[in-house]
């Protein structure tokens, strides 16, 4: 009989499924769940970049595309980062169109990381970045951000972390599952940290469109020194609510882009074509769909907030991405209790902040990218449960 265990690696199997998944999965299965656990806009794509996909299939246009992505796809992206980050990418050679921004992440690791370097990760921050390190053969290294500094990556906190072995950080602002942002001035600081040395870092942005108050995203590739020391990645799926068609992208320096594509070339080929066409729609026709979704996400924040506020649990008010963060810690219960609990006794799905690092014990990830109604629901009962849990 085949031993499997000798088969699989044990770095493999000493990864843990995601947390998000787990309380997804219990969302299918318990009947009449609300659920506030995935990162899922409730919008429509823009109708304006569906009726492209469909004109394409009609047309028959679903061959291979380049593996770095369509021309015209790169080209519309080049613009668009200039434009918002103001940043200056070739779209012949410092660009590739992925299966997602997730795609991006682990090609920008795969590339740099090789065993017994070691990787920066801001914590808490989103499920993937410390798997994908593992199985590079890499060590993630946790950096704790805290709610006294806005869930930030305070600059002594990256010095005191970075050793010999640093090959890389992880910059994940605007922050899932925090709703975090780091300003220029924030940036400025961790840059300087930088500069000088030999560590890349890997900017996931993919929620870059959405920061509120006033001030725009600021991405550390636009500071001085930092382009070339820069992987920026983003994507399609939470600004233009394409999340079903696998589309991101990332874009850097020609050195490391050019590996990367490399192991886009051999292990994915091409994006999906029809999604590509979809998006050069999406960035060239689809902005005032975009605004109305951002302004909606902006009402439901501030909603969330007051409403978590107002029943006890303090909860940190984020500036970006479409979460809260609410502190449980007063219930007593551990994360993991608190939500299991809340499924079951109440039917809402929200996420222990602890699948997000360990230092997101005490806190649970709650999404609002759900329609005000599913959300005024779902807080009324998570009212109801703090009620009868003496809280």
């Amino acid at each position: 009989m085949i031993n499997y265990d000798e088969i699989i690696p044990q770095k493999i199997r000493d990864i843990q499924p995601s947390g998000i998944r787990k309380f997804f999965d219990i969302a299918q299965q318990v009947e009449g769940v609300i659920s506030l656990s995935v990162g899922e806009p409730d919008f429509k794509t823009p109708w304006a970049a569906r009726k492209e996909a469909i004109t394409v299939l009609e047309k028959g246009r679903t061959a291979y595309t380049a593996n770095a992505g369509l021309a015209q796809l790169r080209t519309e992206i080049s613009k668009y980062l200039n434009n918002f980050i103001h940043v200056d990418y070739d779209p012949t050679s410092e660009m590739i169109v992925t299966v997602g921004g997730s795609e991006a992440l682990d090609l920008a690791m795969r590339a740099m990381v090789q065993p017994g370097d070691e990787v920066l990760v801001p914590e808490p921050s989103f499920v993937c970045y410390s798997p994908i390190i593992t199985v590079c053969g890499g060590t993630p290294v946790p950096i704790v951000m805290t709610v006294e500094d806005r869930f930030i990556l305070r600059a002594d906190a990256l010095k005191a972390a970075i050793t010999p072995k640093t090959k890389a950080l992880i910059l994940p602002f605007p922050n899932n599952p925090t709703g975090s942002v780091m300003r220029r001035g924030d940036l400025e600081k961790v840059a300087e940290v930088l500069r000088g040395t030999n560590i890349m870092v890997i900017s996931d942005e993919i929620y870059s469109e959405m920061t509120y108050g006033g001030e725009k995203h600021v991405s550390i590739a636009s500071l001085d020194g930092m382009r070339e020391r820069t992987i920026v990645v983003n994507g399609f799926s939470k600004t233009y609510a394409m999340t079903g068609w696998r589309l991101g992208y990332c874009a850097g320096p020609q050195p490391v882009i050019k590996q990367m594509l490399k192991l886009h070339q051999y292990c994915i080929m091409s994006s999906p074509t029809v999604s590509q066409y979809a998006a050069i729609t999406a960035l060239t026709s689809c902005r005032e769909d975009v605004d109305h979704m951002i302004e909606e996400y902006d009402m439901r924040r501030r909603l969330v907030v007051k409403g978590f506020n107002d029943m006890g649990l303090t909860c940190f008010e984020p500036e970006g991405a479409f979460y809260v963060f609410p502190c449980i810690k007063s219930t007593g219960m551990t994360s993991a209790e608190f939500c299991e609990k809340l499924i079951y006794s109440k039917k809402v799905a929200v996420v222990p902040g602890s699948a997000f690092g360990a230092s997101g014990e005490g806190y649970v990830r709650v999404s609002y990218a759900y329609s005000v109604q599913h959300i005024t629901t779902a807080l009324s009962r998570i009212r109801e449960f703090l009620e009868e849990m003496g809280h």
